[in-house]
């Protein structure tokens, strides 16, 4: 049986593929949504009359809602199925987007972005979920690196197509006309999504509600060290790419590096597809190679850090555009990383919990993202835009990061590789045989329960909290 691979693991297929794409084409479009202010940002600050600290508002309040939105979204795809989730999501971006459009203020327009992140919130779990329902659980790494890659092609709609549009049309007939993308993938996913396929449905305890459920979820799900590891690689890796391309990079490029908008445009997209050719090869490589998720995740950092710190340092200001290039291939790393997050948290948690686990794991990232868009523009408007001083809060996060990891790691990984081995006692009939030692799926598949999988105490290897 292929490593990963179980009897009751999901088929997966033609109709798998059919019905993941749809998942994926929501999250496609609630990524245009969501990025689609980096490539408006000093148009919205003309619009609403607003400075660097108000204009960073917008994204802080976005992200905000999200990540606060991901563990309660966990608890629902558990609770309710992808199908709800997914659809309440589209309903939600969709509306967001629309709002902002039509925003006559500054308050309006918040508010508007603040439902967009609400329903963007809903897709990129469900997705997951998706994933690890209708596909092999060996599956796993490479179906959520696939599932980021369509996120940044989402990313590169907004670069390429909206900001041309915008300058084209303006702003209300940009995003307005934007809007109607949510509509378009709404019809197949209320006609045509299932949640699981036939024969693999939930297990009752994933039906249960409740306070005592929502307690269990979280409680269980935190507890695991694999679930905290998990979330400290998204929240490590995630947020410098995140901030460039969801407000502070056109600024950045344009303002302090004096490039034209096109070209710092172009920059913007060499970020994404950097990152969609890296998501492939992240995940083949862990796919085959488990091993390698903590050394790729502290390698990206690591590169992420040095190229910041070369460009920022420059003598003049000024960067040399190779040296601007380089930052943003290695940028593109930033997001195959993230999802190096997900592959710690799926194996120590089991089917009933991915949502929840999946949701803790997904925070990280954007409360990164979060504390350096605020910082990044008070930074700005109390230096009088110096960049910088701004974009040094970019190492101080890094290194919390890296410091959480580097102590949740052995813990986590020795969990995880006591849930791949079952003592078999010796047959009855032959006593002289030594137990035999068999080996269960990969750290890919769905962990079977505590009582048979792990022979570790029910305290043991666990880190307070």
């Amino acid at each position: 049986m292929p490593r990963g691979a179980g009897p009751e693991d999901p088929p997966g297929g033609g109709k798998a593929v059919a019905v993941w794409c749809i998942g994926v084409a929501v999250y496609f479009v609630a990524v245009i949504f969501r990025t689609s202010l980096g490539v408006a940002g000093l148009e919205a600050a003309d619009r609403f009359h607003v400075n660097a600290s108000a204009l960073s508002t917008f994204s802080l309040l976005q992200l905000l809602v999200y990540a606060g939105m991901q563990v309660p979204v966990g608890l629902m795809v558990d609770r309710l199925g992808t199908k709800k989730v997914l659809t309440l999501g589209a309903v939600l971006f969709t509306a967001g987007q629309l709002g902002f459009a039509l925003a006559p203020s500054y308050e309006t327009a918040l508010a508007a972005r603040a439902l967009l992140g609400c329903g963007d919130a809903m897709t990129f779990i469900s997705v997951l979920r998706l994933g690890t329902r209708w596909f092999p659980a060996r599956r796993g790494p490479l179906m959520a690196q696939l599932a980021g890659l369509v996120g940044m092609a989402g990313n590169l709609v907004s670069t390429l197509v909206l900001a041309p549009v915008l300058h084209g049309v303006g702003w209300t007939a940009a995003f307005a006309g934007s809007a109607a993308a949510g509509l378009v993938v709404l019809v197949p996913l209320v006609l045509f999504l299932r949640d699981h396929p036939e024969g693999h449905e939930p297990t009752p305890a994933a039906r249960t509600g409740g306070a005592g459920f929502v307690r269990r979820q979280i409680k269980e799900s935190w507890s695991e060290p694999g679930t905290r590891l998990g979330l400290w690689v998204h929240f490590t890796t995630q947020f410098p790419a995140m901030v460039f391309l969801l407000l502070w990079g056109m600024p950045f490029l344009i303002e302090a590096q004096g490039l034209t908008r096109s070209t710092a445009g172009g920059l913007l997209t060499l970020v994404v597809a950097s990152n969609m050719a890296l998501g492939l090869v992240y995940g083949q490589i862990i796919g085959r190679r488990q091993s390698s998720r903590i050394p790729l995740a502290l390698g990206t950092v690591g590169l992420t850090a040095l190229l910041w710190g070369a460009v920022l340092a420059y003598p003049g200001g000024h960067a040399p555009m190779w040296l601007l290039i380089t930052l943003c291939l290695v940028l593109g790393g930033c997001g195959p990383a993230s999802m190096i997050g997900f592959d710690f948290a799926r194996p120590a948690n089991p089917a009933e919990r991915q949502g929840t686990a999946s949701g803790i794991t997904n925070m990280g990232g954007f409360i990164a993202s979060m504390t350096t868009l605020l910082t990044v523009g008070v930074l700005l408007d109390a230096t009088g835009g110096d960049y910088r001083i701004a974009f040094s809060t970019v190492f101080v996060l890094e290194a919390l990061g890296v410091t959480r990891i580097l102590r949740l790691r052995r813990r986590a990984l020795s969990r995880e590789a006591a849930r791949g081995r079952v003592t078999v006692p010796a047959q009855a009939t032959a006593p002289t045989t030594p137990p035999t030692t068999v080996q269960e799926p990969g750290p890919e598949a769905e962990p079977r329960p505590r009582s048979t999988a792990c022979p570790l105490p029910e305290t043991a290897g666990r880190e307070t909290p």
